[in-house]
């Protein structure tokens, strides 16, 4: 399956999933979050006991412009997840050459990966790799971190309430715009309807409190990649 949008918004401007393999669907069944069992969504209170509802989903898209070529976007939002985070990681690519020789005991030099935590604890961290002091040159991953609270305090402020007041002084400045709202409607939508067309989903397919369903790490190994987990 292809889809490619078309919107005046240069974000969206050729978004494709490409194929129907590129996206991961899941429903959690019973398990433990913060050593608490929990049930699993069929169990939950008022939802249908056969229900086929997905409580978890991950894509693959790329945006198909010369800009982003051969540059993979990977979305992934579950329920009942070991945590609750949400954040963007950018990865960047290897240097075809590398300027230290590791020793022995190092490990493969890893990415260069820029997080940007939306919530919780918001702030920003660079992860890099840097040698080690002293003869050898050897090269050790360090961080560099900055955080909101850490800086400006802890705030009991929450996004919800910013949009809400910006909602009554009129300001739409943190609001999606309609084109890209329907840009991603239009993305998606092809996606659900083949999903909804495919009752053999093997739900539940994950257990509360993991990180999702397995078939989400072949979605990002299919690349060489590996999800960075939180």
């Amino acid at each position: 399956m292809r889809k490619t949008i078309r919107s005046r918004r240069p974000l969206w401007i050729g978004c494709i999933i490409s194929e129907v393999k590129d996206a991961v669907r899941g429903q959690y069944g019973p398990g433990s979050v913060n050593g608490k069992h929990v049930v699993g969504y069929r169990q939950e209170d008022r939802v249908d006991p056969d229900s086929q509802t997905e409580t978890y989903a991950a894509i693959r898209v790329e945006i198909g412009n010369w800009r982003w070529a051969g540059v993979p976007f990977y979305l992934r939002t579950g329920k009942r997840l070991g945590k609750r985070v949400t954040e963007v990681k950018i990865v960047f690519k290897q240097s075809p050459t590398h300027l230290f020789k590791t020793g022995s005991n190092d490990k493969e030099i890893q990415p260069n990966v820029i997080t940007m935590r939306i919530q919780p604890n918001e702030g920003i961290s660079l992860h890099f790799g840097t040698k080690v002091p002293g003869p050898t040159t050897n090269v050790s991953q360090v961080d560099m971190r900055f955080s909101y609270a850490d800086v400006f305090g802890q705030s009991s402020t929450n996004g919800y309430e910013r949009l809400l007041l910006d909602a009554m002084l009129g300001d739409a400045t943190l609001f999606a715009h309609r084109d890209g709202v329907e840009a991603t409607w239009a993305l998606f939508t092809p996606l659900l309807e083949a999903w909804a067309k495919d009752s053999n989903t093997g739900f539940p397919n994950y257990a509360a409190g993991s990180q999702g369903p397995i078939g989400v790490d072949k979605l990002i190994e299919n690349d060489g990649r590996s999800w960075r987990e939180f």
